[in-house]
């Protein structure tokens, strides 16, 4: 360890892969002091852009990640991009080791035609919307009767539940308004659930897929022939008690009736997009079957929106090496490592940036620690900065002109998001607007 002064760190990103790496380092025998920033005025991540709105207790791990964030060793600085506000240069300049934990907020594509019109959507721009994302669209277009969302985990699942369920059944939840106002007004009465292999192989969690057997005025049909396995699929089901269970579940909407309900959910396995149609705008999704041993052929559903949830993609971070076939940062137990695998001094990742888009909110925690601990053994013999002044960086975002939000600037806009949901009597109500979010966090209103 470092002598004579406490240790610098940066963290990049105040997601639960950021921060749960920082309540890692704090648990150390001599916890550094820690910088945590973020692009936006607001911390959380995905566990504030990514979960829905009708997942509260999800949501409440963000009390476990305010807790760290309040620990007098750390310092939330809001509102500041890495590559525009800092860069490679000025965090090793100030800190003794970099961490970056800024997810994958892209969206990988499906490289089939027609994938560029207008009603094609990344399914992540759908959950931007909905969660109040400053980066998302101001009105998300829903104006289609029916809907295609492609994919087979529970992002699909999240956002075929959101296109149907009442609205009346989030007026509680921490949507912004004109969210509420959009689904209100949403013409979406069909949706099809796609997934390119069978429902062995579907991601799905249970408690996720039941939810939409459970929404209200809601009809979800199976088609039985989509459920027939083969051996191994069988045998997947003896070792496998989720997919036992997704089965089960299945098999019970096949058999169950349709009631006549005003909007519906039809579950699709074996087919994958071959084309987007349409002229300027979509009109239909052509599916081509991909069950093995099975009839070839495709079919049309007669759509005019898509929602693509095939997985999000890393983009490459200024200074620093990617891999982009894996979409992450090349990295050894959490030590970035360049294309002769070479660590890269002072340098770690953590997060989905680490090991890809997979996991949930907790398989972040075990991945950090790995993070954490390699930056201790390495704080010894590794990386030292040419400053150890703590009020130099906020200098140097000042003199670029950088309105960076504090913690304390956070919580006004907290209180602010707070006060105004339970005067329409629910927990919280988004500031989605990022002008909106500066001021009231600076100034309040």
């Amino acid at each position: 360890m470092l002598s004579g002064r406490v240790p610098r760190i940066a963290i990049v990103g105040s997601g639960p892969a950021g921060v749960f790496t920082a309540e890692a380092l704090l648990k150390s025998e001599r916890g550094p002091a820690i910088d945590v920033f973020d692009r936006l005025p607001a911390p959380y991540g995905l566990v504030r852009y990514g979960v829905a709105p009708d997942h509260p207790r999800i949501k409440s791990v963000s009390a476990v990640l305010r807790r760290v964030l309040e620990n007098p060793a750390v310092r939330f600085f809001g509102n500041v991009s890495f590559g525009v506000d800092l860069g490679l240069d000025d965090l090793l300049t100030h800190y003794e080791a970099v961490i970056f934990a800024t997810g994958a907020p892209g969206h990988r594509g499906l490289g089939v035609p027609g994938e560029e019109l207008r009603g094609s959507w990344p399914a992540g721009e759908f959950v931007s919307w909905y969660n109040g994302h400053p980066d998302a669209l101001v009105d998300f277009p829903l104006h289609a009767r029916k809907v295609a969302v492609l994919g087979a985990g529970n992002v699909a699942l999240d956002v075929t539940r959101l296109l149907v369920k009442d609205p009346r059944e989030l007026a509680d939840t921490d949507v912004p308004d004109h969210v509420l106002d959009g689904l209100r007004c949403s013409s979406v009465a069909d949706v099809y659930l796609v997934a390119r292999r069978g429902p062995a192989q579907a991601k799905f969690t249970t408690v996720e897929l039941r939810e939409l057997g459970l929404l209200r005025g809601v009809d979800v049909l199976v088609r039985p022939e989509d459920l027939r396995l083969d051996e191994a699929d069988e045998r997947l089901l003896e070792t496998n008690r989720q997919t036992r269970a997704n089965v089960d579940l299945l098999r019970e909407w096949a058999e169950r009736p349709a009631t006549g309900a005003t909007r519906r959910i039809h579950l699709v396995f074996w087919r994958s997009a071959a084309a987007i149609e349409g002229d300027g705008a979509v009109s239909g999704l052509r599916l081509a079957r991909t069950r093995p041993g099975g009839s070839e052929g495709e079919e049309v559903l007669p759509v005019q929106g898509v929602l693509r949830a095939v997985g999000y993609r890393a983009d490459p971070l200024p200074g620093l090496p990617f891999d982009a076939r894996t979409g992450t940062l090349p990295q050894r137990k959490g030590r970035i490592v360049d294309g002769g695998g070479r660590p890269v001094a002072g340098c770690y990742v953590a997060g989905w940036l680490k090991r890809g888009p997979s996991g949930v909110i907790g398989t972040n925690k075990a991945d950090a620690v790995e993070t954490a601990r390699c930056v201790i053994e390495d704080l010894a013999e590794g990386h030292r900065s040419r400053s150890s002044d703590p009020d130099s960086v906020p200098r140097l975002l000042r003199r670029r002109g950088t309105e960076f939000v504090s913690w304390s600037d956070w919580l006004r806009l907290d209180s602010y998001e707070i006060n105004r949901g339970q005067a329409q009597g629910r927990d919280r109500s988004k500031v989605s607007d990022l002008d909106a979010m500066l001021a009231i966090s600076k100034r309040g209103l």
